[in-house]
C-alpha cells in the first residue's frame, strides 16, 4: 500500500437480503465503532423498513430495492474508482458491487477469501433470501439481474470458503448446491476446527491462486455465539439451531484476527467486508428508550 492509494470507505447498511430490518441498525452502530476513515466515505441509500413484510418478486423478496441498491453502491464507487474498499453492512449481499470492482480493477486476478460459517451460493430454488446467493453470484453462478453486476467473475479455485459449517444432511438441497457450485468453479473451503490453531490450511490455497490482490469477507457470522452475542445464531429468547438448521459459527474473534494478519503477510489486501452485525442488546435497549417518559413519548 502506497500513500496515493486511495480507500473507499462504502456503509451499506442493507437489510433486504437477509429479511430482517435489525441488519440496517446493526450496519450504522458498526459504522460508528469503527475507526475513523483516512478517505472518502460513501452511505448506500437503502429504502428504510416500513414494517411490511417484503414481497416475493421472482423468487427472491425485494429484488428491485436490492437491484437498485447494488446500482447505487456502483455508481458511487466508481465515482471514486478506488483502489481499496471497506465495507461495512448490512446483510451479506452489500459485497457483490464492491467485490465486482475489485476484481475488474485487478484484472480478474482477485483472490476472494469467505470468512463465514456458510456458503453464500445458493440459489432461490432452495434459499430464496440474496443474501445467501452472493458468492455464488460473484463466481457466475445463479440469477441473471444479480450476474448482470458481475461483468468478471471470480477466477475459478480464487475463492475460499473459511470457518465453515457442514450442511446438515436434513437439508440435502442445500448440500446439493454446495457441492455442485464447488465443483464447477473449484471453490475451496476449510472449517473452523482446521483453523483454530493455525492458517496455514488459507495461506496454502492463497500461494496456489498467485494472486497478488485479495478481498476479505468477514460475515461476523462464523464467530461462535457462546463467546460472541451480537449475531443473528444469538437472538435472545431463540432455541440453539438444531440439527435440521443451518448451523452457527464455531470461531473466536482472536482466531479471525490472527487469520486475517497472516493473509495480509501473503497478499496486498485491497477489500475487506464486515456483515452481519445483529446488536440485540443495543436494540432492546434503543427500543425500550422510544417507549421511556420524555425521551421517546410524548408528555400528555
Amino acid at each position: 500500500m502506497t500513500g496515493h492509494d486511495k480507500t473507499l470507505r462504502l456503509l451499506f447498511p442493507q437489510w433486504q437480503g437477509g429479511g430482517n430490518p435489525s441488519y440496517m441498525f446493526g450496519a450504522r452502530l458498526l459504522s460508528w465503532l469503527a475507526p475513523d476513515a483516512a478517505g472518502p466515505v460513501e452511505e448506500v441509500d437503502v429504502a428504510k423498513p416500513d414494517g411490511q413484510p417484503l414481497r416475493l418478486e421472482n423468487g427472491i423478496p425485494a429484488r428491485r430495492a436490492l437491484m437498485a441498491q447494488i446500482q447505487d453502491a456502483r455508481a458511487r464507487i466508481d465515482r471514486h474508482r478506488p483502489d481499496r474498499i471497506v465495507v461495512l453492512g448490512g446483510d451479506c449481499g452489500v459485497e457483490l458491487a464492491p467485490f465486482a470492482y475489485l476484481n475488474e480493477r485487478y484484472g480478474g486476478e482477485l483472490a476472494v477469501l469467505w470468512i463465514d460459517a456458510h456458503s453464500d451460493v445458493y440459489t432461490k430454488d432452495v434459499h430464496p433470501d440474496a443474501h445467501a446467493h452472493v458468492l455464488g453470484t460473484l463466481l457466475g453462478e445463479g440469477d441473471a439481474d444479480f450476474l448482470a453486476a458481475v461483468k468478471r467473475p471470480i477466477k475459478p479455485g480464487n475463492a475460499m470458503i473459511a470457518g465453515k459449517r457442514d450442511i446438515p444432511a436434513a437439508l440435502p438441497a442445500l448440500r446439493a448446491v454446495e457441492k455442485a457450485v464447488a465443483e464447477r468453479r473449484h471453490l475451496h473451503s476449510v472449517g473452523p476446527d482446521d483453523l483454530a490453531t493455525s492458517s496455514e490450511p488459507v495461506l496454502t490455497w492463497l500461494r496456489a491462486t498467485r494472486a497478488k490482490h485479495i478481498a476479505i469477507h468477514f460475515d461476523l457470522d462464523v464467530l461462535d455465539p457462546a463467546v460472541f452475542r451480537s449475531l443473528t445464531f444469538a437472538k435472545p429468547g431463540a432455541s440453539a439451531p438444531g440439527v435440521n438448521d443451518v448451523p452457527a459459527g464455531r470461531m473466536t474473534m482472536a482466531q479471525v484476527v490472527r487469520l486475517l494478519s497472516d493473509v495480509a503477510q501473503e497478499a496486498d489486501v485491497v477489500g475487506l467486508g464486515i456483515t452481519e452485525h445483529m446488536p440485540w442488546d443495543a436494540i432492546a435497549l434503543r427500543d425500550t428508550l422510544a417507549k421511556l417518559p420524555l425521551i421517546g413519548t410524548p408528555m400528555q
